[in-house]
């Protein structure tokens, strides 16, 4: 039970979530879920919403932070690379005119010098009415700076889970097992034929302002689509799964990044506006997706968590 004390120490605008046993992963969709297991985790506090433009900019504006983005990449780190290419740059969706291989992702994604977060889809392009939207184009170290300014930290991977689950511990979808219940959408996802035709029927082709679908059983936004998040918890093929009895059941398990791991892959949670039906189900607390430490893209973001 959440105690006044705990309300008046946490910081503001974060839900605070009791420790518990839950279900982690899935057996039934992606292989990368499974195996399904027993995990036991303790309280924690977690934004509300993900970290938003307006946000990320009074950080910035603080410390003169330079995101990874907006940095020209060290030779050093990409050997026999042309000098000419290591510009600054990043990752932008540019919807093809018409269907193409869904095994090739170069057919919709698109290296572009001079996006990063202030320039969302390059030069020209700004986040002027875009305050309450997430901050994207931000790469692991960028996130992990954020949250130690703000005195919080990342969320591993169960403490993710286990908030966007909202309670309901088993269920398919942060809201219940329905993904459209009474024909609702409950979150910022692709509706169409990925990557080529979006119908937009949610109301929104890229981003949306936090809060703009229905918050999860704690209280919290956008947990599943709008953008996906990082944790701090490297990536591995499947869960390393407790195999003990249930008394043994793994209390905040995590896989943490190891200095040998170099440009690791780490583990991204909750879908993004360009999860669909045909391509990426992945807009479901259970699913998990890899990502590089120095790839920043359009549909990225991410929140922190406090823990006492």
């Amino acid at each position: 039970m959440q105690s006044d004390s705990d309300t008046r120490l946490a910081p503001a605008d974060m839900i605070f979530v009791a420790g518990g046993s839950f279900r982690m992963g899935s057996d039934r969709h992606y292989r990368e879920e499974a195996p399904q297991h027993q995990a036991s985790i303790d309280s924690f506090w977690i934004d509300r919403d993900p970290v938003t433009n307006a946000r990320f900019r009074t950080f910035v504006a603080a410390t003169g932070y330079t995101t990874f983005a907006e940095r020209a990449p060290d030779p050093r780190d990409y050997p026999g690379v042309a000098e000419e290419l290591l510009r600054p740059a990043s990752l932008v969706f540019t919807p093809p005119p018409q269907p193409v291989p869904l095994h090739d992702i170069s057919r919709w994604w698109s290296l572009i010098p001079g996006a990063n977060w202030r320039h969302p889809y390059g030069p020209g392009s700004g986040i002027d009415g875009l305050d309450d939207h997430p901050v994207i184009h931000v790469a692991l170290e960028d996130a992990v700076a954020y949250c130690a300014w703000a005195g919080k930290d990342l969320p591993t991977e169960v403490e993710w889970e286990f908030a966007a689950r909202g309670g309901l511990d088993g269920a398919d979808y942060a809201w219940g097992d329905l993904f459209a219940p009474d024909g609702r959408n409950m979150a910022n996802i692709w509706h169409g034929e990925f990557p080529h035709r979006n119908s937009a029927e949610d109301g929104f082709e890229r981003t949306s302002p936090v809060g703009a679908f229905p918050a999860n059983g704690y209280g919290l936004n956008d947990m599943i689509g709008n953008v996906w998040e990082w944790t701090k918890d490297r990536y591995t093929s499947h869960h390393v799964a407790s195999t003990v009895k249930p008394c043994c059941v793994p209390r905040n398990p995590q896989n943490p990044i190891a200095e040998q791991d170099g440009l690791a892959r780490m583990v991204l949670k909750g879908g993004s506006h360009l999860c669909a039906p045909n391509y990426c189900r992945r807009y479901r607390p259970a699913a998990r997706q890899a990502h590089t430490i120095d790839t920043t893209t359009t549909h990225i973001g991410f929140r922190c968590v406090w823990r006492r």
